[in-house]
């Protein structure tokens, strides 16, 4: 048995197969999470990578020994774990995957009722504990499997979420990175007027063309060029388990993840007026300045689904929106999807009558980020003081995750890592040269 306590994140589960995950800790961690929350009925299923099948399998069978009943979902994107479980009101569930990471990798997201997230600080310490500990005994009633299609329902659930009958015949460059976007957009393309121009949307754990990640540069270069290939299309791509979307512009530039977010809320906010819209702390002004501008309430919040899920709730959101892509939405049960937030463009630019780039125009004029960059540091602490001593004087300072400091004319947020001795900053300035300079002299204080 191998069960490495190293995979268990704040989060998830992950690692790399078989050396800190083989199946029978695939089928110790079920177990536990079995033995911690005792539902009764749950969900599970797996992504496309070449170890899920054989993890997932093993997974089903130590909720079985636990006494749970299993829905056996099969080869599913996470989403349609979420719409699973909150949709038929089970107990909660787990899908066998490692997102975006690379091939060697495999793990686990765990969710519960309602498909909430069980994360470090709901759960997952204590299923790690289990996990670790002694083996567990079966139950004196061992759990049934049964198999089921969730993929029709789930297609029908996206597509109520829009206005399909509002949709243009647009030209659309789509990247699956071989993950599991595919999958989950046949059924909802066949009924949108959409022409599609299709790469890697077949599933493929090897990802042979490459890696499912397309936050990172050499990910995405390949969309961005097909996209330049074909005038007047713009460009989705999604990672790994299809969680999250990244959107190229029909110019072939990438979009970052809050401009789309801006964008998003208001969309949303024309639907539902006044509403609460959540965005993570490294977020450009322009998420809050935009909700503001359309008659909603910003709130910002940490970074990581299992904090926006939880402050979705706390505060009634309507919809959140991380830069690493992430988008969440109160009629998908406050949950992360891909696929919807790729609709909400669609239908945006229908609507419209404008390209994607013409309407995030009066945002890249108007708000200059760098992005995130990271710089390895020996004492954490230590830097984050010398960066508020040196920047805070006269600036907004918000502790609610590393340290934010705001000042009339630029901001910027540098939060540490979980896992490695590294600082991300975030900043923005109002103009590109100020921008530029101010991101010079704060990276000086970090790698000084």
């Amino acid at each position: 048995m191998t069960l490495d306590p190293a995979i268990f994140k704040a989060y998830d589960v992950r690692g790399t197969v078989p050396d800190q995950l083989d199946p029978e800790g695939a089928r110790r961690i079920s177990r536990a999470y079995v033995e911690a929350f005792r539902p009764k009925r749950i969900a599970i299923g797996h992504d496309m990578r070449l170890s899920s099948p054989a993890l997932a399998e093993a997974a089903i069978e130590g909720a079985l020994a636990g006494g749970a009943d299993v829905d056996v979902l099969g080869q599913i994107g996470t989403e349609m774990l979420y719409f699973a479980v909150a949709e038929n009101g089970l107990d909660g569930g787990l899908i066998v995957t490692a997102s975006h990471n690379p091939a060697e990798y495999n793990g686990m997201k765990i969710v519960r009722a309602g498909a909430q997230p069980v994360g470090s600080a709901s759960g997952l310490n204590e299923v790690k504990a289990a996990a670790l500990g002694e083996p567990l005994p079966d139950a004196a009633r061992p759990g049934t499997a049964t198999p089921v299609d969730v993929l029709p329902a789930y297609a029908d659930k996206m597509l109520s979420l829009v206005d399909v009958a509002a949709m243009r015949e647009l030209d659309v460059v789509l990247d699956g990175g071989s993950g599991m976007a595919g999958t989950m957009l046949g059924p909802v393309l066949e009924r949108l007027p959409v022409r599609a121009v299709p790469f890697f949307l077949e599933p493929d754990g090897a990802f042979p063309d490459h890696q499912p990640n397309p936050l990172l540069e050499e990910n995405r270069a390949f969309i961005e060029g097909k996209v330049r290939e074909h005038p007047g299309a713009l460009g989705i791509a999604w990672d790994g388990d299809a969680d999250r979307c990244f959107f190229i512009d029909e110019d072939g530039e990438f979009v970052p993840g809050d401009f789309m977010t801006a964008l998003l809320a208001e969309e949303v906010l024309r639907l539902h007026p006044g509403a609460t819209i959540l965005y993570d702390v490294r977020a450009s002004r322009a998420v809050p300045d935009t909700v503001e501008r359309c008659g909603g309430t910003a709130e910002v919040s940490r970074v990581g689904h299992a904090f926006i899920k939880v402050a979705m709730k706390e505060t009634g959101g309507m919809f959140a929106g991380e830069v690493s892509g992430h988008y969440y939405f109160r009629e998908f049960y406050g949950v992360d999807t891909g696929i919807l937030p790729a609709l909400l463009v669609l239908q945006l630019v229908s609507r419209s009558g404008r390209r994607l780039a013409d309407l995030l125009t009066p945002l890249r004029e108007r708000y200059h980020i760098t992005g995130e960059i990271n710089s390895p540091v020996p004492d954490v602490a230590l830097k984050l003081q010398e960066l508020k001593d040196r920047f805070g004087p006269g600036a907004a300072i918000s502790h609610l995750d590393g340290i934010s400091i705001d000042h009339p004319t630029w901001r910027f947020n540098v939060r540490p890592s979980n896992t490695e001795p590294l600082l991300r900053l975030n900043l923005e300035a109002q103009s590109a040269a100020g921008m530029a300079a101010r991101r010079d002299e704060v990276l000086a204080v970090i790698r000084g």
